[in-house]
């Protein structure tokens, strides 16, 4: 039995938009606005507690020293995160993390979001979070290692 002509204009249009979906390029996003500063310090504060991290190790990943719990305190409530080139792109790396961990495990969100405090043997069995305590350095290291896993 054949589809229906409704069906098929169903599936015509859903690919259309499919293919110009992927050909439309993502929306530039200008992170030197306030307001999508903004909604860049919420998302990592909920990755953060996704991840289950201390306040320490919030301040360490973000490139602020271990007395900064009121910058982070003042990132939850809302507040953007500061127009530093550092910040930004620590935060951006810290969502490709995410990112990578996602697609690394689909299926388990739960996995995705323990990585990150587990032993790993590629670190010789330090969790990541150790790596990425380290600096800009260590949270490069673990996403060029996803990164790579991604590709496999």
């Amino acid at each position: 039995m054949g589809l229906t002509i409704r069906q098929q204009d169903c599936i015509k249009w859903y690919s259309y938009r499919t293919i110009q979906y992927m050909k439309d390029p993502a929306p530039k996003v200008d992170l030197r606005s306030r307001s999508s500063r903004e909604r860049l310090a919420k998302v990592v504060v909920s990755l953060f507690d996704h991840w289950k991290l201390a306040l320490n190790d919030q301040a360490a990943l973000l490139g602020l020293s271990a007395q900064s719990r009121s910058t982070i305190a003042r990132y939850r409530r809302g507040e953007p995160f500061a127009d530093s080139a550092d910040l930004l792109a620590r935060a951006g790396h810290l969502l490709g993390i995410h990112k990578a961990l996602r697609i690394l495990f689909p299926q388990d969100r739960d996995l995705a979001y323990r990585w990150v405090s587990a032993p790993n043997r590629r670190f010789g069995e330090r969790a990541p979070l150790e790596i990425m305590r380290q600096g800009f350095e260590g949270l490069l290291a673990v996403r060029r290692y996803l990164d790579f896993e991604r590709g496999r």
